[in-house]
C-alpha cells in the first residue's frame, strides 16, 4: 500500500452543523502515505446539484424514465502552490500531510439539502488526486445546506383564516366552518394551534378532523411526480344536529425530524398542508387546505420583518468537531422517510 489515507474534514461552524448563504467552510485534505508517491494534481471541489429521477410503468414494452438536474454551483481549487517538476509530476514524501481549504457558499437562491429516492438536492465537497493518466483516487463528503431563501417570505407570523359553506338539498339546512390558525411557519418541535367555528343548522352530525400532511412534487420532461405523506391524523368530538354555533381547539404537533419546506426549485418542491375537513353523512366533506411553512430550526423568525395580512389563505454555537468523508458508509445521506399511499381524500392536482 502506498496511499494509507485520502479523506476530507471540514469543521463545523455550529451544533447542529449545517450551512447556510454565505457561510465559509474551512477544512483539509489529508493525504498520509507509507512512502514516497508522485502525483499528477490534487484538486478540491464543492458542488450543489440538485435531481430527479423515476420511472413510470405503462406496459411491459413501456417504461419512461423520467428525469432532470438543476445545477447551483461548482468551484474547483488547485491545491498545490508550488511549481511542478520538469515532466509535470509532484513528489510527495512518506508521512501525514494536510492541504487546506476554504470554501464560500454563494450567496444564490437554491434549495435546502433533501434526500428521497425519486429526488434529491446534495451539496457536497470533494477531492481528486491524479497518480497518471489513468489513476485517479477520490473522495467526499456531504454537509448539510439550509435555505435562507424560502424563509425570508412575508406572513410567516401572520394568522391565517379560511371559511367554507354547504347547504343541503331537501330542506336538510345549512354548515358552515371557519378554521384559524396563529401563524403559517412553524420550526419541528412546535405545535399548530388550531380553531374551528362550526355553525351546525341542518339535521346532521358533524365530525371536524385534522391532518397534518407532506406534499413531495417532482418534475422532468414536461411530466410530475406526486408524493403525499401523511404526518399527523386527530379528530374532534362531533356537532350534534341543529346545534348552532360550536368552537372546538385543537393542537397538533409538528414532529422533530421534519425537513423545511423546498419552495425554491424548479424540479423538486416540498410543502406541506394542513387538511381540515367536515365529515358528513351521506354527503361529500367540507374541507379547508392551510398551506404551512417548516422553517429550519437555526433561523429566528422573531428577526423576520413584520408585514399583514389579506383575508383568505396565502400560497405563499458551539463549535463541533471536523466532519470527514473517507468511506462509502460516511458518504451516505441521511436517512429520509419515504412517502407512503396516497390518502384518498387529497386531489391530485392540489
Amino acid at each position: 500500500m502506498t496511499i494509507k489515507t485520502f479523506q476530507l474534514e471540514y469543521d463545523a461552524i455550529n451544533n447542529r452543523n449545517t450551512f447556510t448563504n454565505g457561510d465559509t467552510i474551512k477544512g483539509r485534505i489529508v493525504l498520509e502515505t507509507d512512502k514516497e508517491v508522485k502525483f499528477m494534481s490534487l484538486e478540491f471541489l464543492a458542488k450543489g446539484k440538485a435531481s430527479v429521477r423515476w420511472t413510470e410503468y405503462y406496459g411491459e414494452n413501456q417504461t419512461p424514465v423520467y428525469w432532470s438536474d438543476e445545477k447551483y454551483y461548482s468551484i474547483q481549487q488547485h491545491m498545490l502552490l508550488k511549481e511542478p517538476r520538469q515532466d509535470g509530476s509532484y513528489i510527495i514524501g512518506k508521512g501525514k500531510h494536510l492541504f487546506p481549504f476554504s470554501f464560500k457558499i454563494p450567496e444564490v437562491r437554491m434549495p435546502s439539502s433533501f434526500y428521497s429516492s425519486i429526488g434529491r438536492v446534495v451539496h457536497k465537497l470533494k477531492a481528486e488526486l491524479k497518480q497518471s493518466m489513468k489513476l485517479k483516487k477520490k473522495t467526499k463528503v456531504h454537509f448539510t445546506f439550509v435555505s435562507r431563501a424560502d424563509m425570508d417570505v412575508p406572513r410567516l407570523m401572520v394568522p391565517q383564516h379560511g371559511c367554507k359553506y354547504k347547504k343541503f338539498s331537501f330542506g336538510s339546512g345549512t354548515v358552515s366552518f371557519d378554521v384559524r390558525i396563529e401563524k403559517i411557519g412553524y420550526k419541528p418541535g412546535e405545535a399548530i394551534n388550531v380553531t374551528i367555528e362550526i355553525n351546525n343548522q341542518s339535521s346532521r352530525l358533524v365530525k371536524p378532523k385534522l391532518i397534518l400532511y407532506e406534499r413531495r412534487s417532482f418534475f422532468a420532461q414536461g411530466q410530475r411526480k406526486l408524493e403525499t405523506h401523511q404526518i399527523h391524523k386527530a379528530k374532534v368530538d362531533g356537532v350534534d344536529s341543529n346545534s348552532g354555533r360550536r368552537t372546538v381547539a385543537k393542537v397538533i404537533p409538528i414532529p422533530t425530524g421534519l425537513s423545511p419546506s423546498i419552495l425554491n426549485c424548479s424540479i423538486l418542491k416540498l410543502e406541506y398542508r394542513l387538511q381540515v375537513y367536515l365529515d358528513i353523512r351521506f354527503t361529500s366533506n367540507l374541507e379547508i387546505k392551510v398551506p404551512i411553512i417548516i422553517l429550519p430550526e437555526v433561523l429566528d423568525i422573531r428577526h423576520l420583518p413584520p408585514s399583514y395580512s389579506d383575508c383568505g389563505f396565502e400560497a405563499f454555537g458551539n463549535p463541533a468537531p471536523p466532519t470527514r468523508g473517507t468511506t462509502p458508509q460516511a458518504m451516505e445521506p441521511p436517512p429520509s422517510y419515504e412517502a407512503s399511499a396516497m390518502y384518498p381524500t387529497f386531489p391530485s392536482g392540489d
